[in-house]
């Protein structure tokens, strides 16, 4: 099993006039007590891509290395500037499927093949405080690298690293970096070994067939984004970077949903929304005749994500609720229920979703929101002005919310009422995404009218997720009486969720005469 490391370091190299760097004497760094010299130690990493590195172009690295007293395999995901976090599993032949799986949004049906080998003299140091506790370790680093694919080239170069202790004070690395800048050191040009190994053994052997040298350029075209070599000028140019926006937020979120990391999973459910509602708002701009398929696809992968997403919805609401009675009014073992039942729903739709991700229809989907930003089926208005395709497009979904709002208004409360209350925060969902998109052509006007629409998906949210926290109560209570349980407390909660509804219900009017006025279109 893969095991995680947060990685915070950052690398230097000697002056621009040239030679090797070298370390000044780090005891007189702030907080340092001492240098404690760990001796060196060789190291061999090979680094693994596809034939288009395509890891590469999304500054992740996966390699196998041995020496060093953390040999076996290692995926390492940007985080932040400096920050990445390391994935490691234990030596093997082949890569590992832990780490395999974490690269598949990138790599589809493509083949990991080696492409580096870097040989590395390690020599070491610690930083430590005055009670012997580490700060920070430092290395200068003699490295060979040897291309092994695309290239026969050879590069050496000698860097230093500084990473920071586990739990440490990233402004300690601002101390140290203080003392090496005034040695005459610079952050290196390179973000990794690796960019620069292939940076500097870039070239070809002349041995790759051609039919290989087709597929990989064919590759590198089905997979690259497409180039933002301009601003948007155009209605089709702001469309299109939205969509590419949420394209690379499917793609990058892939691994952090299968780590499980905390709002990935609503998050990438978010990004396949806003995808499909972008087809839909702006279908004078893009055919939908090529995007409504595209969107069905999306809809399809929402509802997968959506189905342990709504499960933590509706466990953290009863959850909260279920604290906040008092104990004369919890009868039974409510808490283990809700525990079992959240838990049993919850695991099953995990295993579920990974299988999902693993499976073809979600690899289909991925180039096909490839080819939809990189070979957009554009219609005439995608030429016209902004300010005229966007804000029509967008005005017209605003009509539609403000219908949908007359007609649950002019209901009476009940199953009907709710069902139109649901369909009105569907579109001014929609309508949110519509402006959200539009904001960069359209300024102030698009602004006012998605913070409106914030305001009221945020008040027809409520009312629905009371909707289903009442259907989830009476499971509940049918669970608990079968077993011979109380079902007392199900139904304090069902009241009080009735109430919630009511006063939502209540406020509907108003808060939707204060929503429209502000709704800036």
């Amino acid at each position: 099993m893969a095991d995680t490391k947060r990685e915070i370091e950052r690398k230097y190299e000697g002056p621009p006039t040239g030679g090797d760097p070298a370390l000044p004497d780090l005891t007189r760094v702030p907080g340092v007590s001492g240098v404690v010299d760990k001796g060196v130690a060789d190291l061999d990493a090979t680094y693994y891509d596809t034939a288009d590195q395509r890891l590469a172009a999304a500054s992740l690295t996966l390699r196998r290395r041995t020496g060093g007293d953390d040999a076996g395999w290692h995926l390492k995901l940007p985080v932040s500037e400096g920050v990445r976090d390391e994935i490691r599993a234990p030596l093997s032949d082949s890569v590992p499927h832990d780490l395999s799986a974490l690269v598949r949004s990138r790599v589809r049906e493509a083949e990991l093949v080696p492409v580096v080998r870097l040989l590395s003299a390690r020599d070491v140091r610690h930083l430590v405080d005055a009670s012997g506790s580490l700060l920070a370790e430092v290395s200068v680093d003699r490295v060979r690298a040897e291309r092994l694919s695309g290239g026969t080239g050879v590069a050496e170069w000698t860097e230093i690293e500084v990473e920071l202790a586990d739990d440490g004070d990233p402004a300690f690395l601002d101390k140290v970096e203080k003392k090496l800048r005034k040695a005459g050191l610079e952050r290196s040009s390179s973000k990794s070994k690796l960019a620069k190994a292939l940076s500097d053994t870039d070239g070809t052997d002349g041995t790759e067939s051609t039919d290989n040298t087709n597929a990989a350029k064919a590759a590198r075209k089905r997979v690259k984004p497409a180039p933002a070599d301009r601003a948007p000028r155009t209605a089709g140019d702001h469309v299109l970077a939205y969509l590419r926006t949420q394209r690379d937020a499917i793609v990058e979120l892939d691994p952090a949903v299968r780590r499980d990391l905390h709002d990935s999973v609503h998050s990438m459910r978010v990004a396949t929304r806003r995808m499909r509602s972008a087809f839909r708002s702006y279908g004078k701009v893009l055919d939908r005749a090529g995007t409504d398929p595209i969107g069905e696809e999306l809809k399809w992968l929402a509802g997968e994500l959506g189905v342990g997403r709504d499960q933590e919805v509706l466990a953290e609401r009863l959850t909260t609720a279920l604290d906040g009675l008092p104990d004369a009014l919890v009868t039974g073992p409510v808490r283990d229920r809700l525990r079992t039942w959240s838990q049993a729903r919850g695991d099953g739709s995990r295993r579920h979703l990974i299988a999902v991700l693993d499976g073809g229809r979600y690899l289909d989907l991925l180039a096909t929101l490839d080819g939809v930003v990189t070979d957009p089926p554009l219609l005439k208005a995608a030429a016209g002005d902004p300010s005229k395709v966007i804000t029509k497009a967008v005005r017209k979904d605003f009509a539609k919310v403000s219908a949908l709002v007359a007609q649950a208004l002019d209901l009476a409360p009940g199953a009907d009422r709710d069902l139109a209350m649901h369909e009105a925060r569907k579109k001014a969902k929609r309508t949110r995404y519509a402006a959200e998109a539009a904001t960069p052509a359209l300024g102030g006007p698009a602004a006012g009218l998605l913070k409106a629409m914030k305001s009221l998906q945020s008040l027809l949210g409520d009312h629905q997720d009371s909707v289903m926290a009442r259907e989830a109560l009476r499971d509940l209570a049918a669970q608990a009486h079968a077993a011979g349980e109380s079902a007392f407390t199900y139904g304090v909660l069902y009241g009080r969720e009735e109430r919630r509804a009511a006063a939502v219900e209540a406020a509907f009017p108003g808060e939707w005469e204060s929503i429209r006025g502000g709704s800036g279109i």
